[in-house]
């Protein structure tokens, strides 16, 4: 096992360095202007290196695709766990916006995520073949947030006017349209977090039975 342990660790490490130089590239100047050289580049490793991980460019889309599906979910599940944590998840009709609001805003850092993940749906209208790599990993991050929505309020007096999955959506295609325009206005990072979260948390405050 130890000898097969070194070269499976240098492999992961090397696929996570370039799927990482890739998100950068690929936000920076969008898929189709990201050379496997420029890619390699910024990863600091050679074409050998990245042919010996990704039989081509489109291939690492579809594992980078994977990637930011699971980055978002799990950014998500961790804010929910430390809100239980600290026991500031008690969300009721009259501070749905506060809570949602914690749970849902993007981090300062997440900039480039927005710019990557548009990158990633505009190539992925483009190119057919690749969308339905898309579209199953949107449905997977629509069944995971509707699955924490529905933790969030159970057991608690608080009620949605829809069914989880259905919150999820909206909730997702405020988020993306919210944190789209942020950016193309040059909010700054804070700024574009709170007003995020505040957005998401009065569209949730409107989905609450009374």
């Amino acid at each position: 096992m130890s000898d097969t342990a070194g070269p499976s660790r240098r492999r992961e490490e090397t696929r996570r360095r370039l799927l990482e130089a890739a998100a950068e590239v690929f936000a920076e100047v969008g898929m189709d202007a990201a050379s496997v050289e420029v890619i390699c580049d910024r990863a600091g490793f050679t074409r050998g290196a990245f042919y010996s991980n990704f039989a081509s460019k489109d291939e690492l889309f579809f594992a980078l695709v994977g990637l930011v599906a699971q980055e978002r979910v799990r950014s998500v599940a961790d804010r929910v766990a430390a809100l239980e944590a600290d026991g500031a998840l008690d969300m009721t009709a009259d501070n749905v916006v506060e809570v949602v609001s914690r749970v849902l805003e993007i981090g300062p850092e997440d900039r480039l995520g927005v710019l990557l993940f548009n990158e990633i749906r505009i190539h992925a209208l483009r190119a057919p073949e690749l969308a339905a790599a898309y579209l199953e990993q949107d449905t997977a991050i629509l069944d995971s947030v509707a699955r924490l929505v529905d933790d969030i309020v159970a057991g608690k007096d608080i009620r949605f006017r829809l069914e989880p999955r259905a919150v999820a959506r909206l909730l997702m295609t405020v988020w993306e349209s919210t944190s789209v325009r942020g950016v193309m206005a040059g909010l700054p990072p804070a700024e574009l977090a709170r007003h995020t979260g505040e957005e998401l948390g009065r569209v949730a405050a409107a989905l609450i039975e009374r």
